[in-house]
């Protein structure tokens, strides 16, 4: 394993996920006295997490070996292509955000493309793509590769191939010292709560799912409040105007365990519940280039880089034994 020339590094919980809690710190002291107290929480939290957290732009990234098992399935029109260009959205610590300058994509997902450009023998080009904008991005050939939390599925898998690495978990995180809400684990654990969720994502089909359950045995209906942004979310949880809020579980066990004096994981579930979802690198339908990504996946896989970087991140919970290309994806809904 080679890395890069090491970078500034602070032990800080990703800038992305506390902006609320610096804005609130900010309000009550001026300057650079705010920004002192600030910095020096966030070191603290992440220390208390065993975390170190490289927020800086040039990335300290673990870094693997090319894998002559994957370069050999590179199709005809990429073997001598010098880039790989791969689209990540960046809006969430710690699957992916911006760095310190505010426009370099960092997270786990841009370490995950590290390590596949690597085993290919590529240079990495990110692309910054807001994630509703994924499927274009691919379809048009603006992008050779899309890993952006991205669940298989058998309707996506109709115009995209996939290359897992990741299984998908969701998970329920409540405001620590909630004694009220100690587990989740089936649909009666959330009648009559709040519940924050993202509009049109898997974890709301399932919500809604355990509400409609809840209502036909006579419990009491969830509210479900839908927010535009996660910095949002976390204000309303903080604040008490929402009980839970149910999203990816790989940002909801980042803040938990950045900063536990705040925030709980009460509960996780497959995102394909009832089924088994997956978490993989999206190509184009057709292009053959799956088979080389699952390959260089495999290949950080064996030689440990991929359990480096997802423990640089706190996700080693949701780590896969082996990638697959295009394994069982979550079901048509009519």
């Amino acid at each position: 394993m080679t890395r890069t020339t090491p970078a500034r590094r602070t032990r800080l919980a990703a800038a992305a996920l506390t902006l609320p809690l610096v804005a609130l710190l900010a309000a009550c002291a001026s300057g650079a006295e705010a920004d002192a107290e600030a910095g020096s929480d966030l070191e603290a939290a992440a220390e208390a997490a065993g975390l170190e957290v490289d927020t800086s732009p040039e990335q300290d990234r673990i870094r693997t070996t090319e894998s002559a098992e994957a370069t050999a399935l590179l199709p005809a029109a990429y073997r001598d292509t010098e880039t790989l260009t791969v689209a990540v959205s960046a809006y969430v610590a710690p699957l992916a955000f911006l760095a310190d300058d505010e426009k370099t994509p960092i997270g786990n997902e841009t370490d995950i493309a590290q390590l596949v450009a690597d085993a290919l023998g590529k240079e990495l080009e990110l692309e910054v793509k807001a994630w509703a904008d994924w499927p274009l991005a691919l379809q048009s050939g603006d992008v050779d590769a899309v890993i952006s939390n991205v669940t298989v599925t058998e309707e996506r898998k109709e115009l995209y191939d996939f290359s897992s690495y990741r299984t998908d978990e969701l998970g329920w995180l409540v405001k620590t010292g909630n004694e009220e809400i100690t587990e989740i684990d089936e649909p009666a654990d959330v009648a009559g709560l709040t519940v924050a969720v993202g509009s049109g994502t898997n974890q709301e089909k399932i919500l809604l799912a355990w509400d409609e359950e809840n209502q036909a045995a006579g419990l009491d209906p969830a509210t479900i409040e839908y927010f535009e942004n996660d910095g949002d979310t976390i204000l309303a949880l903080q604040s008490g105007r929402i009980d839970v809020s149910f999203g990816p579980n790989a940002t909801a066990a980042y803040k938990a365990k950045v900063s536990p004096q705040d925030f709980t994981v009460v509960g996780t579930l497959n995102g394909g519940w009832p089924a088994t979802a997956q978490i993989a690198a999206a190509t184009l339908k057709g292009n053959d280039l799956a088979p080389a990504f699952t390959a260089a996946l495999n290949h950080a896989i064996e030689d440990g880089t991929y359990t480096e970087v997802l423990e640089r991140w706190g996700l080693e919970g949701e780590a896969i034994a082996t990638s697959e290309t295009n394994p069982a994806g979550l079901p048509k809904t009519s």
